[in-house]
């Protein structure tokens, strides 16, 4: 039977990305990204719903990503959907991410507040 693993993501990126290197020198970027979900209720009423997931970015596309983006950042995801499993105290855990194969930045990097200019004069 076919199978067919692909998932598109557009929302806005919760932290920094997290660039590190293998011990062989392949760059890989882990990063997380919330998607809002808005409708109305039957009796007119607003509700909106935040989705978090994470993500991962592996070689040369990880090292450009970082480069451009910071929290906040508008961004497009596509890739694949990974179960990660791991051991943690005798208990294994399972955590859905996201393995990015293709993405597109959405605006601008996110620019940090600029220093404060505003000068108090003592007097007197």
């Amino acid at each position: 039977m076919p199978s067919f693993n692909q998932i598109i993501l557009v929302g806005n990126l919760t932290r920094d990305p997290e660039l590190r290197y293998t011990p062989k020198g392949k760059a890989v970027l882990n990063g997380g990204i919330a998607v809002n979900e808005h409708w109305t209720t039957e009796t007119g009423e607003k509700k909106e719903r935040v989705t978090f997931v994470d993500f991962t970015i592996w070689d040369r596309a990880a090292e450009t990503f970082a480069q451009q983006t910071a929290k906040g950042a508008p961004i497009f995801l596509c890739g694949r959907l990974q179960l990660d499993s791991w051991d943690d105290a005798g208990t294994t855990r399972h955590k859905h991410t996201v393995t990015v194969e293709t993405f597109q930045f959405l605006g601008g990097k996110p620019e940090s507040p600029a220093p404060s200019t505003d000068k108090k004069q003592k007097r007197g």
